[in-house]
């Protein structure tokens, strides 16, 4: 099944259960893609809008904060450890990615 109907039949459902009612700029037209953003940006957003934040995101700014963290460390044990928190936060962004890679190819 293509993707544009697998997305369709998932809009479908979800506004039977009622899930997309009172949704902020509901009936107004979509926002314009964000160049930065990619081509998901627009529907990240949407999601986020529903509170359905998908785990590459919420990585992607747990990879961030890790970051900031690692910035602010002087010991070497503390460096060494938040290094491989770091590590693992980026091991699974990447496994999550490439799944979405997976399944846009199979689309």
């Amino acid at each position: 099944m293509k993707l544009d109907k697998i997305a369709e039949q998932q809009i479908k459902q979800a506004q039977r259960r009622g899930e997309l009612d009172n949704l902020e700029g509901a009936g107004k037209p979509l926002p314009a893609r964000e160049a930065e953003g990619g081509p998901n940006a627009v529907g990240y957003k949407i999601m986020a809008g529903a509170g359905a934040i998908p785990e590459e995101i919420k990585l992607r700014k747990e990879v961030e904060a890790q970051r900031a963290v690692l910035q602010t460390l002087t010991d070497p044990q503390e460096r060494k450890a938040a290094m491989a928190k770091l590590a693992d936060i980026q091991m699974r962004l990447a496994i999550q990615e490439e799944a979405r890679r997976s399944q846009n190819r199979h689309m």
